[in-house]
């Protein structure tokens, strides 16, 4: 009788045991995937987040800086415009009068909104119970291993700050891409897993898709191109600010020159 080969034995056990179906690699594949995209994910929230907080910074010391000015230099040009109509007392100049003060007053509103006393933030209960709701599914406490964790607090911060800014549309859209996610799906194992995986970089896409559109908005609005203008303007060693700054106190002079001279014509009038 020959001998029993023992190695070859547990060789073909170890290839049984090894071997994986279809539905096995694939689910191996999406897994990295999902911790791909959410990376991306990750890595577009910060970006995103540090973006608004640079431009926000450099809007505030905008309107303390110059905002104020333009505030100034359109209240007075208001006042012009609003004596003129006194001295010669005609349609346009009627016309020019109302709409030098409404820029006035939309400029004011603008250089002046973080001035002005935030109004205490209280929500209504329905916005409450949508928050609690979204907490109970995605807080990281009930992540199932630290991959969810990580991304269950990334979602978690978004839904914090839907709330403080009262955006029902933010949280019932987490509400309904978890319930999307987790639907009821047949059986259990890999095929099942493969299901609820394919739904999560789904959503992930999107998500990065969205963040990438709000980047290039921000990008194109007129305080972003203006801090562009004066990053460029702070590698010639010159504050673009403070520039304009100047400029606006040149013409507030002048305005108030202005005002002066037409407001003793109506006097020498009367």
């Amino acid at each position: 009788m020959a001998p029993l080969n023992w190695n070859n034995g547990s060789r073909m056990s170890a290839e049984i045991i090894l071997q994986q179906t279809p539905d096995h690699v694939a689910l191996l594949g999406q897994r990295e995937q999902l911790a791909s995209v959410r990376n991306t994910l990750a890595e577009r929230e910060s970006e995103l987040a540090q973006l608004r907080a640079q431009l926000k910074t450099f809007e505030g010391r905008y309107f303390r800086q110059v905002g104020v000015l333009y505030a100034e230099l359109d209240d007075l040009e208001a006042r012009i415009a609003e004596i003129e109509v006194v001295l010669y007392d005609s349609e346009s100049a009627r016309t020019r009068a109302e709409e030098a003060r409404r820029q006035a007053q939309e400029t004011h509103a603008a250089a002046f909104s973080e001035a002005r006393d935030a109004e205490e933030f209280d929500p209504p209960p329905s916005l409450k119970t949508l928050f609690r709701d979204v907490a109970k599914r995605i807080h990281p406490d009930f992540a199932r291993d630290d991959a969810e964790q990580k991304h269950f607090t990334l979602l978690m911060a978004r839904a914090n700050q839907a709330y403080s800014r009262g955006d029902t549309e933010a949280l019932q859209r987490l509400l309904d891409d978890h319930r999307e996610i987790n639907a009821s799906i047949a059986g259990e194992g890999p095929a099942a897993e493969l299901l609820r995986i394919t739904r999560q970089i789904r959503h992930a896409q999107r998500d990065i898709a969205n963040l990438d559109a709000e980047r290039h908005t921000l990008l194109d609005s007129e305080i972003a191109q203006l801090h562009l203008d004066a990053d460029a303007a702070a590698r010639e060693h010159r504050d673009l600010l403070t520039e304009l700054a100047a400029s606006l106190a040149d013409q507030i002079a002048d305005a108030k020159y202005r005002l002066a001279f037409v407001d003793r014509q109506v006097k020498a009038q009367r």
